[in-house]
């Protein structure tokens, strides 16, 4: 199969010592003046003019030149400098942080029945270990968004990517804050 591909890719003439007829006009003459006999209502062509129209060749066109930029371009630029970089991981540890403050003071509240999970989603994990790793669910997500935000195409969205993050951040610290308020 290789070696078809190579014969028909090749530029050696398959025909040995055969003329082509788009290399020798006479042939061509001579049988659009054969089929003409046969079709009487076609007119006769003129072998000189033909021969000339395709003798002269003409210049070959030069292809015209165009930017080689896309219009849209292939990959998407990034927006974060390297102080929000900083902002943001520092969020994100303060985030982390409080959550598992809330989860340590959750679960010092329970253990001395000085009141009652009130969030329905948290309610089962509660009263074990696993609250530490269900309470670090919610600021991965508020990473993740603000993440997003800050290389968003959009520049009211980059403007406000540091939002999720504290957010999640106050509310984890207001809420440990409260818990230890309620065991003292």
């Amino acid at each position: 199969m290789i070696f078809a591909t190579l014969l028909l890719l090749s530029p050696v003439s398959l025909f040995g010592d055969v003329v082509l007829p788009a290399a020798n006009p006479a042939p061509i003459v001579a049988a659009a003046s054969i089929t003409a006999v046969s079709a009487p209502s076609m007119p006769q062509p003129k072998p000189e003019v033909m021969a000339d129209a395709l003798a002269a060749e003409p210049a070959a066109a030069q292809p015209a030149g165009f930017a080689l930029e896309p219009v849209k371009p292939a990959t998407r630029r990034s927006y974060d400098n390297p102080n929000e970089v900083k902002v943001w991981y520092a969020l994100m540890a303060a985030g982390h942080a409080g959550a598992a403050f809330d989860a340590w003071s959750t679960r010092r509240a329970l253990s001395g029945n000085w009141g009652t999970e009130a969030d329905p989603l948290m309610r089962p994990f509660a009263h074990s270990g696993a609250v530490y790793a269900a309470t670090q669910v919610t600021p991965l997500v508020m990473d993740f968004i603000g993440r997003r935000s800050m290389v968003s195409t959009h520049p009211w969205v980059r403007k406000m990517w540091w939002v999720p993050q504290a957010a999640g951040a106050s509310i984890s610290f207001s809420t440990a804050i409260h818990n230890v308020g309620v065991v003292h």
